[in-house]
């Protein structure tokens, strides 16, 4: 019921607000080993930060753009309904339930094949929770300069090497039974 809650917040719109907060640089994360606030990128180097900025600013600019173009042609409706408001809801749930799939229901935390899970299903399920092949997301672990668009192509080659044996390597289906296990168990 935990993870329905959230997941119901999110939809709500009441979660948005940290997410872009913490995009912006302003909501701090907290580290949960040491119970300090960090900030994103606060581990990274000076060209990373200046870079990570710079790729803000151009998305924070290209939002402004986009208000004033859709409120200038009468469409600024539109543009918060259908736009605006499924950031702030539906993408939040999406963002939320993804890293769960990725890191969620994991018991093992000793080696990078089992502290992550790379989550297998349909193109329409990948295109809509995993865009730009992040349910490779062991792969992306052990490999994190492989390309996005490499990272099928790594998943086969590791495969075929037999470097997954012992990853967790499921159909999103079953990453969705370990997530609410505790629920769905008659035990329970």
């Amino acid at each position: 019921m935990y993870l329905v809650r959230k997941l119901l917040k999110d939809l709500s719109g009441l979660t948005a607000w940290k997410t872009y907060a913490y995009f912006l640089g302003g909501a701090p994360a907290l580290n949960t080993a040491t119970n300090v606030a960090v900030r994103p990128l606060d581990d990274s180097s000076a060209k990373l930060r200046a870079e990570a900025r710079h790729d803000r600013n151009l998305v924070v600019g290209f939002h402004i753009l986009l208000l004033i173009v859709f409120a200038a042609s009468g469409y600024l409706v539109q543009y918060v309904v259908l736009w605006v408001l499924p950031l702030v809801t539906v993408v939040q749930a999406i963002l939320r339930l993804r890293a769960i799939a990725e890191h969620g229901a994991t018991t093992d935390f000793s080696s990078p094949l089992t502290a992550a899970r790379t989550n297998l299903g349909p193109a329409w399920l990948r295109w809509l929770i995993f865009p730009h092949n992040v349910n490779y997301h062991v792969e992306h672990h052990l490999y994190a300069s492989v390309p996005q668009y490499n990272l099928p192509r790594l998943h086969q080659e590791m495969t075929r090497h037999g470097i997954l044996e012992g990853a967790e390597v499921i159909p999103f289906r079953a990453t969705l039974g370990k997530i609410f296990a505790d629920r769905l168990s008659p035990a329970a």
